[in-house]
């Protein structure tokens, strides 16, 4: 099979982790196939903020945690108020993705650019999980200023990326109906 769709098939949202710090230069490779994601308007609206540091990755997750609890969306306030959970799954690395607001597609820019950081990791055995709820701590301004993050930014997601504890499951079925033709 072709190495980048066994690849694709391969990567799984990974949720435990090991304390151990990836390496500088897998990180830097991961942010590079980042960069390298197709962009609307050739306008790279993206920000990386990375962050390895455990007690910003903490509090980050309490801040989430909190603003979660005020959802009107039960699953995601009930997500919130648990205890044990951790947004970001233990993970040592968290990169907190931001797009320039006037650019054409930055959301969809940004999601590409994600999707090749998921995916260099997976071909370097990184585990990596898209964090949807790392936007709830940024909901409070002042977050933008203590993560240097522009006024003309929004953020949309995060990261989490570190060693996994185990190897990966077996990818669930796809559904295989989606799919339509005109030839």
């Amino acid at each position: 099979m072709n190495q980048t769709i066994e690849t694709i098939k391969n990567r799984r949202s990974v949720r435990q982790y090991l304390p151990d710090q990836i390496k500088d230069q897998e990180l830097e490779d991961i942010l590079e196939a980042a960069i390298y994601a197709p962009t609307a308007h050739n306008d790279q609206p993206w920000k990386f903020t990375i962050i390895q540091n455990r007690e910003l990755i903490d509090e980050i997750n309490q801040g989430a945690k909190e603003a979660m609890k005020g959802v009107d969306i039960e699953w995601i306030s009930k997500l919130g108020a648990m205890e044990g959970f951790n947004i970001f799954h233990g993970a040592p690395t968290a990169v907190i993705i931001s797009g320039k607001k006037d650019a054409i597609s930055p959301m969809v820019d940004c999601s590409a650019a994600i999707e090749n950081m998921l995916l260099a990791a997976e071909s370097m055995d990184i585990g990596s999980c898209w964090i949807g709820f790392a936007k709830f701590y940024f909901l409070n301004p002042e977050s933008y200023k203590k993560f240097d993050i522009p006024d003309d930014h929004e953020v949309y997601y995060g990261v989490a990326l570190g060693y996994k504890v185990r190897e990966n499951s077996e990818a669930p079925e796809r559904n295989r109906n989606v799919f339509q033709y005109f030839r």
